[in-house]
């Protein structure tokens, strides 16, 4: 496949590299310093499953890199609307675009962009970042990535993703529901990056705490019952299931709000606790742990904007 990758940061520059390393041919949009050392080195992964080095081509122009088949959309939120310009250049026909941002409000504003039937649902359960221009980190997470149509229908084109990343040895899946998927994600990554940030301790830190392990699951509970009100059908056991899934990474793991949070650049607050206290909000529906993480963190967040 021809794949584009807009926001070769942690989650795109791995996943990007990967499906370069198994034959695919792959374009990435960056910029900068990480753009130059792309192009001069190739893009780097560190990884806990073997490093490696492709070559891909790396362009701050869409142009240049042309129609792919796939583009995987990886930029913050707050770039959404910015960066959704790109993809008309980059979406052959019949291509689409898959998300695989934080929060559960990026398919809608893609849609807007370049139409729904040009959007992909998708969910990347990884732990990456950047850690110098064009080397990617990875360094924990199971590197897993879950995708399916936002109306639940099997396509040639998700099964052609999934094959392409089953061969470059990506664990993967196509999902009938993936709004179901994208809400669990998000319970998951409000409680781990909440969390992770608010205390500026790694995840084995926060579960040998009971008192932290416990508002770690608050969280979770209080966006799945968000997610019901919302009309979502998340499973009954999903609490059971995300603090078990989280009992089960490395004791290390950190999340992409509590680097951006150390690094000093702008935060996804936003998108995370202050989308789930808006909207619960608007349901009457008390979501005290996620008030008090968006609070604590209110005030870095409006220092690194």
């Amino acid at each position: 496949m021809k794949i584009g990758v807009v926001g070769a940061g942690g989650v795109g520059g791995y996943f990007g590299a990967r499906l370069a390393q198994a034959g695919n041919e792959v374009g990435v949009v960056a910029r900068g310093d990480h753009l130059k050392a792309i192009r001069e080195h190739g893009l780097r992964v560190r990884s806990v499953l073997g490093d490696t080095t492709v070559a891909v081509a790396a362009s701050a122009d869409p142009g240049d890199i042309g129609p792919c088949d796939v583009v995987l959309f990886c930029v913050k939120s707050y770039d959404t609307e910015s960066a959704a310009t790109l993809l008309p250049a980059l979406l052959g026909d019949g291509g689409a675009v898959v998300s695989l941002q934080n929060g559960v409000d990026s398919e809608a504003a893609l849609a807007g962009a370049v139409g729904a039937d040009r959007v992909i649902g998708g969910v990347a359960y990884i732990f990456s970042s950047v850690a110098e221009p064009g080397l990617i980190e990875h360094t924990g997470g199971p590197a897993r990535l879950v995708f399916g149509e936002l109306d639940g229908q099997p396509s040639q084109r998700t099964e052609r993703l999934l094959q392409a990343c089953q061969d470059a040895g990506i664990e993967s899946e196509v999902a009938s529901n993936i709004r179901a998927v994208l809400w669990s994600k998000f319970a998951f990554i409000c409680a781990t990056a909440g969390m992770t940030a608010a205390t500026r301790l790694p995840l084995g830190d926060i579960r040998s705490s009971p008192e932290s392990w416990d508002m770690f699951a608050r969280i979770i509970n209080e966006v799945a019952e968000l997610a019901r009100r919302e009309g979502v059908p998340l499973p009954d056991d999903i609490s059971g299931q995300l603090i078990g899934g989280a009992a089960g990474l490395e004791p290390d793991s950190y999340s992409s709000l509590h680097h951006d949070l150390v690094t000093g650049h702008r935060m996804e607050l936003e998108a995370l606790h202050g989308a789930v206290v808006a909207r619960a909000s608007r349901l009457q529906l008390a979501v005290p742990s996620c008030e008090a993480i968006n609070a604590i963190l209110q005030p870095w967040a409006r220092r690194s904007a």
